[in-house]
């Protein structure tokens, strides 16, 4: 059994079964847990008014729950794409490097990022310091692609003669990435985008490296051994560099139309 029903609590309104989508929960004259079918996924505990739901896995992390107006929006749709809009990927950066507080942050909003099956088996990882002996990986993975990408064989050029190019061609003029790693690439995805929006709220902007990602589909274990702390199950699904803006944009552009079929 996974959950913690307080009986003196609970009115038996029956909310915490209409939301329970592996029906693990019954209610007569209380709820009760029923079955060991139960993922944890929380929705009998966030939708009960008396309180009377948690989860035995939450215990120690009673700070972590929140209660907030179910009625209420906190960001407004206009504002909410207005925000989207102004999002571009970025390049250039100015030298200051991000800390760890501020990382924190950003963190926080993968924190409260969904999961496939409720897994919640997303891992990200801080290349700063060890960056470029990572990149130096990463180039004698996907170096075998050099007659297929241009920009691969110009990274190869780089490490060699690095007055070869005025900027990096992978990271530009980033010097801290964010990688992140799942068994499900959409959780990793999903995460990382959380990541990269709360980014952008406090004035930090970046871009996504698919040649990196390349790395991993190429020769995934080769670049596990890199991080011997993640699963070896884990792929690499996301890589982000990031860092302070040098330059600010101040118009959108057209994109092309998005093509939408209803059934």
């Amino acid at each position: 059994m996974k959950l913690i029903i307080d009986e003196e609590l609970c009115t038996a309104c029956k909310q915490c079964a209409s939301v329970c989508i592996r029906d693990n929960i019954i209610v007569e004259d209380v709820a009760r847990e029923v079955g060991s079918n139960c993922f944890e996924c929380g929705h009998c505990m966030a939708i009960c008014k008396q309180k009377a739901i948690t989860l035995k896995s939450f215990e120690g992390n009673e700070d972590r729950i929140i209660d907030y107006n179910p009625h209420e929006i906190p960001v407004e749709y206009e504002d909410f794409l207005k925000f989207l809009k102004q999002r571009r990927s970025i390049r250039w950066f100015k030298k200051k490097k991000i800390d760890k507080e501020t990382f924190d942050k950003l963190f926080e909003g993968a924190y409260y990022s969904p999961s496939a099956q409720n897994e919640q088996d997303v891992e990200f990882v801080v290349l700063d310091e060890k960056l470029d002996e990572f990149m130096n990986l990463v180039y004698d993975i996907i170096k075998v692609d050099e007659d297929k990408f241009f920009r691969i064989k110009e990274f190869g050029d780089y490490l060699r003669d690095k007055s070869s190019k005025e900027f990096h061609p992978l990271l530009w003029e980033g010097k801290q990435l964010i990688l992140t790693f799942s068994t499900d690439k959409t959780s990793a995805v999903i995460a990382n985008t959380r990541l990269e929006l709360l980014a952008y709220s406090l004035g930090l902007g970046g871009f996504y490296s698919l040649f990196i990602l390349k790395a991993d589909e190429i020769n995934h274990d080769k670049l596990m051994d890199f991080f011997p702390e993640i699963d070896k199950n884990k792929h690499m699904y996301s890589a982000f560099i990031i860092g302070y803006p040098k330059v600010r944009f101040r118009r959108t552009i057209p994109h092309n139309d998005i093509k939408i079929t209803y059934f």
